[in-house]
């Protein structure tokens, strides 16, 4: 269940990165067929891999305001004091 998220997140970080180096090399306008300026399709691109990388980021738990609302479970685990205790 977890796995189709993660690779959800990897597909878009991978599209996400292609995009920003093509906006690197292409520049954020480009024209259009017609020849006036336009803004680059690949900014849009980047900007909706970039909303899905965030979701899904929020439900791993990879921000730090996701982080803050995980909680783990508490391990009765005996402590170095318990262990030593009847020397």
């Amino acid at each position: 269940m977890d796995r189709a998220a993660l690779a959800t997140y990897c597909g878009a970080y991978a599209l996400w990165a292609e995009a920003t180096e093509a906006i690197q090399k292409f520049g954020t306008m480009v024209k259009s067929p017609s020849g006036y300026p336009m803004q680059s399709p690949y900014i849009a691109i980047a900007n909706r891999q970039a909303e899905i990388m965030m979701r899904i980021a929020s439900e791993f738990g990879f921000t730090p305001a996701s982080r803050s609302r995980i909680s783990t479970p508490q391990l009765n685990e005996p402590t170095l004091f318990d262990l030593t205790e009847g020397d």
